[in-house]
């Protein structure tokens, strides 16, 4: 994917009745239905089916089964409640028949309140750091095979400055920290609905490898089978995907095979405009 317009394509549902959508699927490198695409995409059908004048406020998620790349998904939405300032809908996605996704998502007005956030933490900005396509470039002659999958698996269309060395290039243990600016390419002039729907794509990325920072010298060389199992999203703020983010991510808690991180998103004048938490799977093969 190298062009705003495909990812719009992807994220835009053909609208099958008033409550059923039905998706195509981002091409992935790893032969799964992307975590994000699948978040992008719940949250479009839902947003088709709420009045224009209330945005998302929230979403959660639950992965049911892996998705298949070469089956559309079927979108239904649920209208649970329309309310006087807050909407309420369900959204389950449906593969052969089988779900394989669910997500609640609620929807506000605008409603003038009391504000507050948590500072933003004070790290380098994106003038002065490598993407992480840039850093991995030494893996051309020393792993030109792993090279070649990295750059099979990254979304071009997003720019990634990691503040430190990027998670997947790291190979020795460190805090279950991680910094990493981020954007999308081209410019989006649509309604701030899409660039809500093209964060909770990017949000599935990177924020299950932090779990792996403490545990970067064992895993490093451990086949593993890493999926989202459930994803949630909270949208303080309005922001623009096209101007740098600060992905601030910490993974309190790894257990059972089973990853937890949660992330703060800034926008570059230290707004925090959204946060995420996510559980994964970290499944070593046997």
């Amino acid at each position: 994917m190298i062009s705003s317009e495909e990812l719009i394509a992807l994220l835009t549902l053909e609208r099958k009745d008033d409550h059923h959508f039905v998706g195509k699927n981002y091409q992935t490198a790893w032969g799964r239905v992307f975590g994000g695409q699948v978040l992008g995409q719940s949250l479009h059908a839902a947003y088709q089916t709420v009045p224009q004048d209330r945005i998302a406020h929230s979403m959660h998620g639950y992965f049911i089964l892996g998705g298949d790349i070469n089956i559309p998904i079927d979108y239904h939405v649920d209208t649970i409640r329309d309310g006087r300032s807050f909407t309420t809908r369900r959204v389950v996605a449906f593969q052969n028949d089988k779900a394989i996704f669910n997500m609640a998502a609620s929807f506000h007005i605008k409603e003038e309140g009391e504000s507050h956030q948590i500072p933003m933490p004070n790290v380098l900005t994106p003038d002065l750091l490598l993407t992480d396509i840039q850093q991995a470039e030494g893996l051309q002659h020393k792993d030109p095979e792993r090279f070649q999958r990295l750059m099979k698996a990254h979304p071009q269309i997003f720019e990634f400055k990691p503040v430190d060395k990027a998670i997947y290039l790291q190979t020795q243990n460190s805090p279950p920290l991680a910094h990493i600016w981020f954007r999308i390419k081209d410019k989006i002039k649509n309604s701030l609905a899409l660039h809500h729907q093209i964060l909770a794509f990017a949000s599935d990325y990177s924020l299950l490898l932090s779990a792996t920072l403490p545990h970067r010298e064992k895993l490093m060389h451990a086949k593993m089978y890493y999926a989202s199992l459930d994803h949630a999203l909270w949208f303080h703020r309005d922001f623009k995907i096209d101007d740098w983010l600060l992905y601030a991510i910490e993974s309190p808690s790894a257990s059972n095979a089973r990853g937890f991180s949660r992330g703060s998103i800034f926008d570059k004048k230290g707004t925090m405009v959204a946060s995420v938490t996510q559980e994964g799977l970290m499944r070593k093969y046997k």
